[in-house]
This record gives structure tokens, sequence and C-alpha cells, in this order.
């Protein structure tokens, strides 16, 4: 089986993309899909950076300088993820030769599903190679007038090379009274929105331990929205919070009715029953009040 290929890509930098890829890359591994990340953003690498791969001897920069085999560049990521991380030297950048990273993804497509591949902010020449070789490419902004409208030239450069976007995912929604609403960010860039991740103080925290926040905090609200978007990549169902919460409180009460011999009491009722629920309590625990 081919991989999927999407780029995640943005007008500027600094929106989230390097997040997204790594927290998407490792969601679809944790649903038992064979993914790899490809940091092609060679010249300001920052996959590898915040996974710790800062000192791999062997990165994406000496396969497209034709120094090393992509084999021995691609690394053990979490849950099972494959990870690609350029360096973060001047030297190997400088003889990195970005129009190779056809060459690279070709050699990789038969062995994985997913293939996400951060891409360089702007419409610079490294910048338009990995929009030209996706399948298809995600959008990511913030809901702010500059974001957008910087996405929009990329969404523009994307659609001159007859690639396709997505839609966009709408990064550190939910800020401020004054950003763009989701239906202003899908009109103004004429693109569905794929998913909105709440700004989430959590990001910054698993960055300080270099984990993908659904790893490290797999049930704050933005891990929640990155799993929920690949579940939809994925083809797969992901419960919704509220399903999640009537399961929990049907939890409770089979549990209670099983002890007790009825359910955990609505407000209306716990004022009549609350004596009887508390005896019956007791004397499942101790044998008597």
């Amino acid at each position: 089986m081919t991989a999927k290929v999407y780029t995640i890509a943005s007008g500027k930098g600094g929106v989230g993309k390097t997040t997204t890829t790594i927290n998407l890359g490792t969601a679809l591994a944790g649903l038992g899909k064979r993914t790899i990340v490809l940091d092609a953003d060679i010249g300001m690498a920052n996959l590898g950076l915040t996974l710790g791969l800062e000192k791999s001897e062997v990165t994406l920069h000496e396969v497209l300088a034709g120094k090393a085999n992509v084999k021995d560049a691609i690394y053990d990521g979490p849950n099972g993820l494959k990870v690609l991380p350029s360096g973060i030297s001047l030297q190997g950048f400088q003889n990195a030769d970005p129009e190779k990273m056809v060459e690279v993804m070709g050699s990789l497509v038969e062995n994985y599903d997913f293939m996400l591949i951060d891409a360089p902010a702007g419409i610079s020449k490294d910048g338009v190679i990995p929009l030209a070789i996706a399948d298809e490419v995600i959008l990511v902004v913030n809901p702010e007038i500059t974001s957008v409208a910087d996405a929009m030239k990329t969404k523009v450069l994307t659609e001159m090379i007859d690639s396709n976007v997505l839609g966009v995912v709408i990064n550190r929604g939910g800020t401020t009274t004054t950003e763009l609403s989701n239906e202003k960010v899908a009109k103004l860039l004429d693109c569905n929105i794929l998913e909105v991740v709440p700004d989430d103080v959590n990001i910054r925290n698993a960055l300080a331990f270099r984990m993908p926040l659904v790893v490290k905090y797999p049930e704050s609200p933005a891990s929640i929205a990155f799993k929920r978007l690949a579940a939809s990549l994925a083809g797969m169902e992901m419960p919704d919070e509220d399903e999640e919460v009537v399961d929990k409180d049907g939890f409770v009460n089979r549990l209670s009715l099983a002890l007790f011999g009825s359910k955990v009491p609505d407000e209306t009722e716990e004022v009549v029953v609350k004596k009887g629920f508390l005896d019956r309590l007791a004397l499942a625990l101790f044998g008597g009040v």
C-alpha cells in the first residue's frame, strides 16, 4: 500500500505547523497506522529539536547531500511513529539539495500508511517542493488576519502547481474575542475547516519535556482535537466528549445499582433518598449502620 502524503504548510512561521505535524503523526501512529513525519524545513529545522533528536549524526541533510542512506536517518518516535529529521547545522543546510526530496519520498511511500511533511514557512523554492510532492496539503493558521492572509498566498501557490489543499487547521482557537471566526477563516481561504485546536498551556509544557502533547497530556483539549483530526484522516470513528460523559455516568449508575440496588440519585431526588442511600452504603461496606 502506498502512503497517503500530506504536507503540513502555512504562510508564516510560528503558527503551530511543526506542533501539528508531530501530534497528528503521533496520533495516527497511535491508531495503528504506519506513519512517518519528515522535516522538509531544512533551513530552520525544528521537528527533530522538539523530539530531542537534535544531536542525531545522520539526518535528512546528509541524505539530500548524497552522503547517507535514508534508512539511516529514520528514528523511532512515540507510539511507533517514525521520524526523519533535518539537521540544525548551517553547513548541513548548505550541502543539502532540496530537489532530491522527491527521490527520498519515493523510496519511503511503499513502507507507510501516512507520510506527513513539515514544510518550511513562506513561498521560497524550498517551500514549493513539499507542496508539489504531496497528495494533499493541510494549511495551519492562527485565527488572525495576518496568518490567514499569508496562508492564502500558500494556497494560491499550491493551486498554481496543480496540487490540492485538503483544508485548514485553525490552531490556538478561542484565545481572544477579536479573533476571526471559523466561518470567516473558511470564507477567506475558501477551504473546509478540518479541525480547531484550542489554545492549550499543555502544548508548551509538553515541548519542555520533548514529547508530543498527545502522549504527555492525552486528555488535554488540544490533544483531543489532534486525535479527532487523526481519526478523521484515517477514516475511523472517535467518540466525542459528550458521548464519553454519558458513558461515564452510565458506568457510575450501573456500579451503584450493582452495589446498592439503586442508581445515583438525581439532584431533584437527593434530599428524599439521601438517608436511604447512605444506609445502603453502610450496610454494603460494614454490615449495618
